[in-house]
């Protein structure tokens, strides 16, 4: 691990760095006091930002600079704008921002300070998975902390920069992950995706020009005011710049989440950073980057993980959860259980979403159980086409069948020894599997 260099979690790892009193004494709001003391503009915040390639930690990878540059210009649109937290990280085998949160609440709050000055916002809000409550616990101590300090509220530092922060606890919803949908329940409402455009710089909370980001992709911003854009090129690729960190859960010896630079090989991440597979068993297949991402062959190993090479697989880097399964794992019953979930988070709005989860969760279920036929494998990829790419009001739906596609193009054999043995080949003689309820 020694041989990558760090910033993002060298903090955390100091004891009490939740507290104002050493967060502060390691450079916590240092970033916004260069800013606020320096006149550094919001225009100059997002020009760094855009030179450095900072790309969005939360799934899509889009540029950070150029999302916040998509905000209306104040001189001609003096509506109040907002920016809006998604810390609702609820992506089967996503768990960095919870580390953030709790372990250096105040970098966070920093970096959500430094964004909503880029993007002239008057207020952040802060929308926290339901069941965080020791990072949203953190978290709002923090914001008192620094309310106290002068770093939250009126006239921030004694400069003319004011912003109010506002936290928020989810109910536990999937789709609230969905930045849409985490604007609907932030109103008030269900959260049901809104159809787009409009987009949220234009029409966001309230009607009002706003920015939703990731808490990891904030995070990255005050390092990048202090340390200038070559610093953050300097790690990772060329088209994926910076250090991210990389949420390893499944059968592997040491899992946990690990600050890497971008273009690390998965095999590195599994063998010099995880110790390798757990009791010496063989590598089958893994998700790189969640439940959504879609599941890859050992073949893959070699796969450098950012953007570009993982895209160049058929998969994507989604949240880096890379996810590990050795040779004893089932992939139909994986996916099972993959498609349950989606089935379960569906909002419903949609069609191809509502009634294509379902489906697919039926006939993963069916051929589990021994009662699939082999038209059932067909099925699952005539259905996940109809459902994905694009097909919906978010991607919840292309959630659910871009893993099927990817478990059917991988491991058909698989699907095809389940049908001809009339069982799952992965559990002994005579013992079947539980039966989820509302699986047919």
């Amino acid at each position: 691990m020694s041989q990558y260099p760090t910033y993002l979690l060298d903090r955390a790892k100091l004891p009490d760095a939740h507290t104002f009193a050493v967060a502060t004494k390691h450079g916590a709001y240092e970033a916004l006091r260069k800013v606020l003391k320096e006149g550094i503009t919001p225009a100059q915040i997002i020009q760094v930002v855009k030179d450095s390639g900072l790309r969005g930690r939360g799934g899509a990878g889009f540029p950070t600079g150029m999302k916040w540059g998509f905000m209306p210009d104040p001189a001609k649109d003096t509506r109040p704008r907002y920016l809006a937290l998604n810390a609702d990280e609820s992506e089967p085998g996503t768990c960095k921002d919870r580390v953030l949160m709790e372990m250096d609440p105040h970098g966070f709050l920093e970096g959500c300070l430094v964004a909503a000055y880029a993007i002239r916002a008057q207020a952040i809000y802060i929308y926290v998975r339901g069941e965080y409550r020791a990072p949203y616990n953190r978290v709002a101590a923090a914001v008192e902390d620094a309310r106290k300090a002068g770093l939250v509220g009126k006239k921030i530092l004694g400069s003319d920069f004011s912003c109010e922060v506002w936290m928020h606890k989810g109910a536990g919803a999937y789709i609230c992950g969905e930045e849409t949908g985490l604007m609907e329940s932030l109103e008030g409402k269900r959260g049901h995706p809104r159809p787009k455009p409009p987009f949220p710089a234009m029409f966001g909370l309230w009607g009002q020009p706003t920015t939703v980001n990731n808490v990891e992709t904030v995070f990255n911003a005050p390092f990048i005011v202090l340390r200038g854009a070559e610093w953050f090129k300097s790690m990772g690729t060329k088209t994926s710049t910076g250090n991210l960190l990389v949420g390893v859960s499944g059968h592997v010896n040491r899992p946990g989440v690990y600050e890497l630079p971008f273009g690390v090989t998965c095999r590195e991440i599994l063998d010099d950073v995880c110790g390798g597979m757990w009791k010496h068993k063989k590598l089958k297949g893994f998700l790189p980057g969640g439940s959504s991402t879609g599941v890859l062959p050992a073949s893959f190993i070699d796969t450098p993980m950012e953007h570009d090479a993982i895209k160049a697989t058929g998969s994507m880097l989604g949240t880096a959860a890379m996810i590990v399964m050795d040779e004893d794992t089932c992939m139909v019953r994986a996916h099972e259980i993959i498609a349950r979930f989606y089935e379960h988070e569906s909002c419903g709005q949609c069609s191809q979403c509502r009634e294509g989860t379902q489906w697919l969760h039926q006939i993963f279920h069916r051929i589990e159980i021994g009662q699939g036929k082999r038209e059932d494998i067909d099925m699952l990829v005539t259905l996940s086409r109809g459902m994905a790419p694009g097909k919906t009001i978010c991607a919840l739906s292309d959630a659910a069948a871009i893993p099927t596609l990817a478990a059917v193009a991988h491991y058909r054999g698989e699907f095809e020894d389940h049908v001809a043995k009339g069982c799952c080949p992965f559990l002994p003689a005579g013992v079947k599997r539980p039966s989820f309820a509302g699986a047919h």
